[in-house]
């Protein structure tokens, strides 16, 4: 897996859990899924996501997009 796919995936699950918990818990939840689209967004305009970076601390091989 490389880092890229480490990423997606994870941003995958934090809006599928911001949706979820919006729906069953409350819909203060869905900022979770904004946030993390907010932050797609800004990754793909600087190439610059803490998510990245801590994929990489914790040794997932890098990608071709977050060098």
């Amino acid at each position: 897996m490389t880092v890229d796919r480490a990423v997606f995936i994870f941003a995958g699950l934090v809006v599928l859990a911001g949706v979820t918990l919006g729906h069953c818990v409350s819909p203060w939840w869905l900022l979770l899924s904004a946030f993390a689209g907010v932050n797609m967004i800004q990754a793909a305009f600087t190439g610059f996501c803490p998510a990245a970076m801590v994929f990489r601390t914790l040794g997932v091989r890098p990608g071709a997009a977050f060098r």
